[in-house]
């Protein structure tokens, strides 16, 4: 049985790293596709735990050579999915996790239909402003800059199958566990994973 792509994306400063790793270390059948980015490292960042640090030339070098699955220029910088995160898991039966924005999003789900994808949205612009400087990482112009993009990233919030708003935290990490859970639910995928029990359970009496 194919694993199941999830997408997950939000205007900066919504919450979406802190939600996602919540939800990770609850469902241990989901694996997350570690990005690659061309921006330089935050305080307390790490290297192939929060994303894979390449600079500009070596992110265009992945590009020109076709090694991913998804790339967009975010905020200045290049992010994307390598394909050995992707392909080579959903194929083995793994759920995977794209923690992503909606221009990659895009991408991704002209190229699986499947696709499961989330979009968070915090309770109020205030709220996401303060949000990003709490975080204490950027600079002045790297929030005002955010805070510009954040209005047309939320706009495209109509294109993915489910919304969250994250006012409540613990609220937003159920809602988003739920959804992982209905669609494990859904008709499709249990057929695949119980089609012997079905069978069995229609079989005339006789047989």
């Amino acid at each position: 049985m194919r694993g199941t792509l999830y997408i997950v994306a939000a205007p900066s400063g919504a919450g979406k790293s802190s939600i996602v790793n919540a939800v990770l270390a609850r469902d241990p059948n989901i694996r997350l596709s570690v990005s690659f980015t061309s921006r330089p490292a935050r305080p307390r960042e790490l290297d192939g735990e929060h994303y894979h640090f390449v600079d500009e030339a070596g992110f265009e070098r992945m590009v020109a050579a076709g090694d991913l699955f998804e790339h967009a220029r975010v905020h200045g910088d290049w992010k994307g999915t390598a394909r050995q995160s992707v392909e080579p898991q959903l194929a083995a039966g793994k759920d995977v996790l794209l923690e992503i924005d909606w221009q990659g999003a895009r991408q991704v789900r002209s190229k699986v239909p499947g696709a499961v994808s989330v979009f968070i949205l915090p309770p109020s612009r205030a709220a996401l402003e303060q949000r990003m400087r709490t975080r204490g990482q950027d600079s002045e112009e790297v929030i005002a800059r955010r805070l510009a993009a954040a209005r047309e990233e939320m706009s495209h919030y109509g294109e993915f199958d489910y919304v969250i708003v994250n006012e409540h935290f613990d609220t937003a990490v159920d809602e988003m566990c739920a959804i992982f859970t209905a669609s494990r639910l859904r008709r499709e995928a249990q057929v695949a994973r119980h089609g012997k029990l079905i069978m069995a359970l229609l079989a005339d009496e006789q047989d």
